[in-house]
């Protein structure tokens, strides 16, 4: 089990709008090198390490890179506060899903 302590152990405060950085940012959460992938490789691998000194040290290591994607979410939605439907669709392009399609019309 996890405490969840409600604050960024590094807090992000982005002031200023930037949907260029943001569609940079936003990468980091998927792919092969991505952190969603990262915590997941390393939470799974710790079931097949024979002494829990390593199934211990998977398990900080995995729960680290799942702290690394709530840091990248705060920075996502600090980079966007405050666009529009238009701004969003035309600044993240493809690494943006339509969830809000009908929202728009």
């Amino acid at each position: 089990m996890w405490a969840y302590s409600k604050k960024l152990q590094y807090p992000v405060s982005i002031k200023n709008k930037d949907l260029s950085m943001a569609k940079y940012i936003i990468t980091q959460f998927g792919g092969p090198n991505g952190e969603l992938g990262a915590s997941l490789r390393y939470l799974t691998q710790r079931y097949a390490m024979p002494d829990d000194k390593g199934k211990a040290l998977l398990t900080d290591i995995g729960s680290e890179e799942l702290g690394h994607m709530e840091m990248v979410s705060s920075m996502v939605h600090q980079l966007t506060a405050g666009a529009t439907i238009d701004e969003i669709n035309s600044g993240l392009e493809a690494n943006y899903t339509k969830w809000c399609f009908t929202l728009s019309n």
